[in-house]
């Protein structure tokens, strides 16, 4: 019989916030960020307070590990689902610090208006508002009572408290008073649900049952599953860890954060990691920010030689794969080694190096990259060789180019990116990566992949398709000079952000009947210079060319700025043009893009065979 994947039961708010206290429940998500804005936890009392339901918290408890002196130690549970929620709870009615969206540290406090409360108690209520976000109103208003964590110390007394609040508002006795302070702490009172996962699930498994649980079909980030699985074990430093990993993705997308770290978490500024993301003050890089996912990801792989997430928790957790128990040293070692991939990951001479490959092989723009799974990978193929002996530091760079190209270009990890992480990590790990990057060439770049396939792909309209991004890479590899520009590189339109324009000028195919389908097409594409745009406005390629054609001979400038036939046809071929566009109208266009996605084609193999 299949044992139960979990049990539910209800706890009390006083119970929920009393195992998070006594570190019972692991809520690691109080060091993150809040998202949550201040009128969101408003409501949440506010539901409490009428007894409506409020969803429920998913805890998972951590198997029980063995000690080095054989004895068990019981797992934590954490929190995985309802972080927000329970976050909310430790503010306004604990009174707990915490920090919010922009990594500031303070608190949300409520206000309440025992008046409200006492009509809505009486059936009297109108449309008062029993909860606020407190203001600077709610201090001076002698009605409202300007923070509810104060009702619900322990050290608070009724008595004393009406007394005084009786004596400002007159407007109501002291019964009434008491039984309204009594309604308000019966929020401690009130059941939220609780489902406690078993300990022998996998990742895979309680993301699944997250996504079906929640209301909202909201996933479950693996990395946010790891990050709060290290964040509850403060044993091993992981709380520490996550906030490596935490403040390095922040600081690649704001380098200014680093000063406010450094002066506002000084547990974390006495630690060695803050100078490991000193170099980040100064970072402007663009095309590859990490995120956390990002970071576990690559440190995990290339440290541990597996892609699965599941593996990793399941290692964060002690478990030996061939006893199938788990044990502490197994913990022990997991957390030395993946803090070393962490650390490998955010150093700042590797992540340059990475990116010097990447942008050396064109993907100078993150105009030019439309996901981070190949990114990945290939930071973690460069870490590989770079810490290992399997080629020349001169090879290094090289072998990363050519595997991200061609992930790029084949989709590699566009679909189900885990699983083809899993085997090629696997590959890998048998042979090496230089058998397996040709291994792979091998089985995938085919003539008719170069001549059939890479063309089909370019029959897209959208200019974020990976084929055509390759291209476009392509062109800033080769510094090609923009179409009908005489100095203008294409990689300067895109580092300035210059915009694609159509060869066969959009207005004008429109004026003829074509589509929005038909003319948006990849092989219609190209960057374009603004002045020399202009000066093609709505002309037919035949008539724009010609000119272009013809101001070789006369020299005066009317499209473009090209004024040597010889420079025009390079400067054509360059940029994949047919060399009969100067008999294009629009009833060649559909022989046009057949040509020119041919003459892409080409340029992209040369590129990747350049590499």
């Amino acid at each position: 019989m299949e044992a139960e994947k979990y049990t539910t039961y209800p706890l009390t708010i006083n119970a929920i916030l009393g195992l998070i206290e006594a570190n019972d429940i692991a809520i690691p998500e109080i060091q993150r960020p809040f998202v949550w804005k201040n009128v969101q936890v408003r409501d949440l009392l506010d539901s409490l307070y009428h007894g409506y339901p409020t969803g429920y918290l998913i805890v998972w408890k951590n198997p029980n590990v063995k000690l080095k002196d054989g004895t068990i130690s019981a797992g934590k549970k954490v929190l995985i689902d309802g972080q927000q929620r329970t976050t909310a709870l430790m503010t306004a009615i604990a009174g707990k610090t915490i920090i919010n969206a922009d990594y500031k540290q303070g608190r949300v406090k409520i206000a309440f208006d025992p008046f409200a409360a006492l009509h809505y108690m009486n059936g009297t209520s109108t449309e008062e508002e029993i909860f606020a976000v407190q203001t600077a109103a709610h201090l001076k208003d002698k009605k409202w009572i300007p923070d509810v964590a104060e009702i619900f110390k322990h050290t608070f007394s009724n008595f004393k408290f009406v007394y005084e609040y009786c004596a400002n508002n007159p407007g109501i006795t002291p019964e009434e008073l008491d039984a309204v302070l009594n309604s308000l702490k019966a929020i401690g009172n009130r059941s939220v649900g609780i489902i406690e996962l078993a300990d022998n699930l996998n990742i895979d498994i309680i993301t699944d049952i997250f996504i079906r649980i929640n209301s909202k079909g909201t996933a479950l980030s693996q990395g946010d599953f790891v990050m709060s699985k290290i964040a509850a074990d403060e044993i091993h430093g992981g709380n520490t860890l996550r906030k490596l990993i935490d403040y390095y993705s922040h600081l690649s997308l704001e380098p200014s954060f680093y000063d406010y770290i450094a002066t506002h978490d000084t547990a974390f500024a006495a630690t060695p990691y803050l100078q490991k993301l000193e170099w980040l003050k100064h970072d402007n890089e663009l095309v590859y920010d990490p995120n956390c996912d990002d970071v576990i990801r690559v440190a995990f792989m290339h440290k541990f030689g597996r892609a699965k997430m599941a593996d990793l928790v399941s290692l964060l957790s002690g478990r030996d794969f061939e006893t199938r128990e788990y044990r502490d040293d197994i913990i022990d070692k997991t957390y030395e080694v993946f803090r070393e991939g962490v650390l490998n990951t955010v150093n700042e001479q590797n992540f340059k190096q990475f990116m010097i490959a990447i942008k050396s092989a064109g993907f100078i723009s993150p105009k030019l990259v439309n996901s981070n799974m190949a990114l990945d990978f290939a930071f973690t193929i460069y870490l590989m060789l770079h810490y290992g002996n399997e080629v020349s530091v001169s090879e290094v760079k090289r072998i990363v180019q050519r595997w991200y190209v061609l992930s790029v270009l084949t989709g590699r990890y566009s679909s189900s990116p885990e699983s083809a992480f899993a085997r090629d990590i696997k590959r890998i790990g048998e042979q090496g990566v230089v058998a397996t990057l040709k291994d792979i060439e091998a089985a995938t770049l085919s003539e008719n992949f170069w001549e059939v396939k890479v063309v089909q792909d370019l029959t897209m309209t959208s200019t974020n398709n990976p084929t055509y991004l390759v291209y476009l890479a392509a062109q800033v590899f080769f510094n090609d000079i923009s179409l009908l520009s005489s100095n203008i590189a294409v990689r300067e339109l895109i580092e300035l952000g210059g915009d694609v324009h159509h060869i066969f000028p959009k207005e004008y195919l429109k004026s003829k009947g074509f589509e929005k389908g038909k003319y948006n097409q990849e092989g219609n594409y190209a960057y374009l210079d603004r002045p020399v745009n202009e000066s093609i406005g709505k002309k037919a390629p035949c008539e724009y060319f010609n000119i272009a054609r013809n101001q070789c001979e006369t020299k005066e400038i009317k499209c473009g700025s090209i004024t040597d036939y010889e420079e025009l046809m390079k400067n054509l071929a360059t940029n994949c043009i047919p060399e009969d566009v100067f008999d294009m109208d629009e009833t060649s266009y559909d022989r046009f893009l057949d040509e020119r996605r041919k003459l892409m084609a080409q340029k992209i193999r040369k590129f990747y065979e350049s590499l």
